[in-house]
């Protein structure tokens, strides 16, 4: 298998992690969908990171598809057993992705000429990140995502989120308002599995 994507993204990342802690093989290749357009094409007409190769040499785009065909190749899932803690997890796991994609909606934004940025869409987009924030630091307060002894999906999303907002829009989340969230993202980052796959600054 070949995923294809840069590490300063957090859907790449975090299909990076969980298929390494799923204990599979496979070969990561660092192609960016803005300055190596034509090579991703070619890969993915969609231009879609990630994207993953099959062996079979079938191409599957988007983080949550690619995390389902890792867990169906391995035969298992980083989510709880239990269906109350299984349902928690799905619910953490989804409040991160929203966190990231709104950082990402925020970073995108911001790099439109001033002319064209709408405030009311960018004070929209940054209220839902921060809400989102919100809700991971309270659940990482009480101890609901966390760095082990097992990781689970919502603390992978959790900490990639955070990782994220920190090297790309650091100056609208700031740690002092979300220290547990915080706290459990650097914990995160000093295991052997987040620094298998650091964030790609190229």
């Amino acid at each position: 298998m070949l995923l294809v994507g840069m590490l300063d993204s957090p859907y790449v990342r975090r299909a990076a992690v969980t298929g390494t802690l799923l204990g599979l093989q496979f070969e990561h290749r660092s192609v960016s969908v803005f300055r190596h357009m034509d090579a991703f094409r070619a890969i993915n007409p969609l231009i879609k990171a990630p994207s993953l190769v099959c062996d079979d040499g079938t191409v599957i785009s988007e983080s949550l598809l690619i995390i389902q065909h890792f867990e169906d190749v391995a035969g298992r899932s980083l989510r709880p057993i239990d269906p109350g803690a299984r349902n928690r997890d799905l619910s953490l796991t989804g409040i991160g992705i929203v966190a990231a994609d709104k950082a990402v909606s925020v970073e995108y934004e911001r790099k439109r000429p001033e002319a064209q940025r709408y405030a009311p869409w960018q004070e929209r987009i940054v209220t839902q990140l921060h809400t989102a924030l919100d809700l991971l630091d309270q659940a990482a307060a009480r101890g609901e995502i966390g760095v082990g002894p097992e990781l689970r999906p919502g603390d992978i999303a959790a900490a990639i989120a955070w990782g994220f907002c920190q090297f790309v829009i650091p100056e609208f989340v700031e740690p002092s308002r979300w220290p547990a969230l915080a706290a459990q993202a650097k914990a995160s980052e000093a295991l052997d599995v987040f620094k298998q796959w650091p964030i790609d600054r190229e």
